[in-house]
Parts: structure tokens; C-alpha cells; sequence
């Protein structure tokens, strides 16, 4: 793979602060393996035989590699699809997402396996290269620095490969945990899907804080009780709506859309709060996405 195009938004730099701190403490803890501690890496780890006992390898074997290959492979991954992600999220998301990647390839392994040594930054950097390709799946690298490919093909060949190698690996005593790499995978795809659909409560919430410069006024708030003075409440309902039809005529064609859109979304609102989620349509989800879409624009 070589770097990508340099179109980050607002140009971003192409070290973020967190991606440096992660590369500074992988090779850090590379030299300590290697020159000053012998045993480092037993005790960095993640030895399933060694639970509950040793509960930090679960986050601290992704700070320690095998080899330099292992190290530069993993680093350089970081290095190519990391920046973007942080400077998108910031740096306390991102350093957030990249450990539950990288525990989410503990617990698929343990799932899976049932054991091995666990020891690489792998699971972690395979997370965030999914992040990536589910947020900006059109942008293209070039594989072996030579064969140009959009990243989500690039990703979802990494992932067959892997699936493919772990199955065949499997009670072979390989030392490379596919499947760990697999569990990364998974926990990066979970976390992207769950930040993209946000509750009903704050849908409804962001919707209530839009200008409402296009749409006409409720007549009473639906989740409202109405007043027990029926007459002052009948007042009231007849003056909104006067007001409501004097400017549905005065809308324009675009306003009218808009108009049409805001109680489109209504309509799918109370639907799922009365039927659930499950009984939209397809049409009524794209609606549902494309707000939310608009809302996290903004």
C-alpha cells in the first residue's frame, strides 16, 4: 500500500497528535524487547492461561510486536489510515476506538480459539483501516505501492484473506492470530453501525433545535397533555392554524419540499415510537437516514 490522496478536510496534518503518541510507544517498547528487557514481551502479552490474573495484557499486548516486520507493517498501517480518523473524531475518540478494536480482537480470539498468545498491534490498526473504509470507502491506495484500489476492496480482500488463512491455521499451531485481526474487524464494524444510528430521543432532540424558518407551527406539542381549559385550547388551535395557512401559501416551491420533508419525518417519528424501528419501510429508513445524515452535517 502506498500513501493516500492529500485531500483531508481543512488539511489536516498528516501526523495527528495521538497516531504519533501510539507509533512513539510501539517502537518505544520495540527497543525495550529488544535491548533492555529480554523478557518484556511475556510479560506485556495477552496469555489467556495467565486471566484474570495479568488483566492488563488485554491492552497492553497491542503496544508490543514479534519482529521489526511486525512492528513496521502495523505502524505503517496506522501511519496511512489513522490521521484521517483522528482528526475527524479527535484525538481522545480515536485513542478511545483504537483500544476497543484492539480488545474486541482479544474476545473474538478467546471466542474462537479458545487460546493463544496474543502479542501485535494488529487487531487494533485492522479496526481502524475498517473505520476508514466505512467512512470514506471511494478513496483509493495503491497495493504493493503499484495497483491502484479503492480502500473498501482493499479491506475486504484483507478480511477474506484473513477468514480464509485463520480457518486453514486453525489447530495447526500458527503463530499469527488471524482470527484476532478478524476480531478487530468486527468490533470497528459494531462501532461505526452504533454511531450511525442514533436514538429516536436524539433524533427528535436535533430535529427540535433546527431553525424554523421553513415550517409552519404545530398546533399543540404531541407529546404534550392538553390544557384542561378547552376553550383557551381552542383558541389557540384555531390561531396556529390561520397562521399555519397563511404561510403554507406563501411557501415557495423549495420551502414546500422542505415543508413536505419536516412532516414526512414526523410521520416516520411517531411510527417508530408507536410500531418499533423494525415496522419502517425501506422508503421510511432512507428518510430516517437521510436526516440523520443532514444532522450529523451540521
Amino acid at each position: 500500500m502506498s500513501s493516500l490522496p492529500a485531500t483531508f478536510e481543512q488539511d489536516p496534518p498528516r501526523l495527528t497528535p495521538a497516531v504519533q503518541a501510539i507509533i512513539a510507544i510501539n517502537i518505544a517498547v520495540a527497543f525495550l524487547q529488544t535491548v533492555a528487557f529480554g523478557g518484556l514481551s511475556s510479560v506485556l502479552a495477552f496469555d489467556p492461561a495467565a486471566q484474570p490474573g495479568h488483566w492488563w495484557q488485554a491492552a497492553t499486548y497491542m503496544f508490543a510486536h514479534v519482529s521489526a516486520w511486525h512492528l513496521l507493517a502495523n505502524m505503517y498501517g496506522l501511519y496511512l489510515f489513522g490521521p484521517r480518523l483522528e482528526h475527524a473524531w479527535g484525538a481522545r475518540k480515536f485513542v478511545g476506538f483504537y483500544l476497543l478494536a484492539g480488545l474486541g480482537g482479544v474476545i473474538f480470539q478467546l471466542l474462537v480459539v479458545h487460546g493463544g498468545v496474543l502479542l501485535g498491534a494488529s487487531a487494533a490498526v485492522f479496526g481502524v483501516m475498517t473505520a476508514y473504509a466505512m467512512q470514506w470507502p471511494d478513496d483509493e491506495v495503491y497495493f504493493l505501492f503499484v495497483m491502484p484500489m479503492r480502500v473498501r476492496t482493499l479491506i475486504a480482500g484483507l478480511v477474506a484473506f484473513n477468514l480464509a488463512l485463520g480457518v486453514l491455521g486453525t489447530g495447526t499451531g500458527t503463530n499469527i492470530a488471524y482470527f484476532a485481526h478478524l476480531g478487530g474487524v468486527i468490533a470497528a464494524y459494531l462501532y461505526m453501525r452504533m454511531a450511525a444510528s442514533p436514538g429516536i430521543d436524539q433524533v427528535r432532540q436535533r430535529v427540535a433545535q433546527l431553525p424554523e424558518a421553513d415550517e409552519p407551527p404545530r398546533a399543540i406539542p404531541r407529546n404534550m397533555p392538553r390544557r384542561e381549559r378547552g376553550d383557551e385550547v381552542d383558541d389557540i388551535v384555531a390561531k396556529s392554524k390561520a397562521i399555519a395557512s397563511k404561510r403554507v401559501a406563501a411557501l415557495t416551491p423549495t420551502a414546500r419540499r422542505r415543508e413536505g420533508k419536516g412532516d414526512e419525518l414526523d410521520r416516520v417519528l411517531d411510527k417508530i415510537s408507536e410500531q418499533g424501528i423494525d415496522s419502517l419501510t425501506i422508503d421510511e429508513r432512507k428518510v430516517l437516514e437521510e436526516m440523520s445524515k443532514k444532522l450529523r452535517d451540521r
